[in-house]
């Protein structure tokens, strides 16, 4: 049995990655790890994952985190937004800076990126993780329409996971709560 994630346990594996790893590469903290490292949930699941390194470094960087992923206990996934939605333009621009462990730099994924594709899923806890996401002032409900509005065109052009009518709906629910929330 896999430990829950606390915020603890996300900077232990954060510096064990950054012991081992000796080339540079990036890591970018998806969905629930991003949340519970604000502070904003006790646990999660899983520790989600982006990877973004050169493709002689791949195979080794895997290896490292599966390793880790047994010693520490931990779920470990990667999760790209890019698998579920088109990515508006500027995501790296906009992820958070979490810090440098050894030659890892490690960054919050785009968070409006992060919010569209939970709001593609669209479960209760996918909405209340937006909603925390607008309450604590680390998006704006503004330019996350701007971003669905975005990439809405593209939607559904390169993948069959991807269904406009659910993301429009789930849009309209996300929508309704937001109000409902400010009134």
């Amino acid at each position: 049995m896999r430990e829950p994630v606390s915020p603890e346990k996300i900077r232990q594996f954060l510096q064990s990655v950054g012991k081992e790893v000796r080339f540079p590469c990036k890591i970018y903290l998806v969905g629930g790890t991003s949340l519970v490292f604000f502070g904003f949930r006790e646990q999660t699941i899983d520790i989600d994952l982006a990877l973004e390194v050169d493709d002689d470094h791949h195979q080794k960087l895997i290896e490292v985190i599966r390793r880790l992923k047994e010693d520490l206990h931990l779920n470990i996934e990667e999760a790209n937004p890019a698998d579920f939605i088109p990515l508006p333009k500027g995501w790296r621009e906009r992820s958070p800076y979490v810090g440098t462990f050894g030659s890892v730099n490690v960054f919050h994924f785009d968070l409006y990126s992060m919010a569209l594709s939970k709001m593609e899923r669209g479960t209760e806890v996918d909405f209340e993780d937006i909603g925390a996401l607008l309450q604590n002032g680390k998006i704006e409900w503004e330019k996350f329409v701007n971003f669905y509005q975005e990439i809405l065109p593209e939607y559904g052009k390169k993948s069959l996971r991807q269904d406009a009518t659910r993301i429009r709906r789930n849009f309209e629910i996300l929508k309704r709560q937001i109000k409902t929330a400010t009134e």
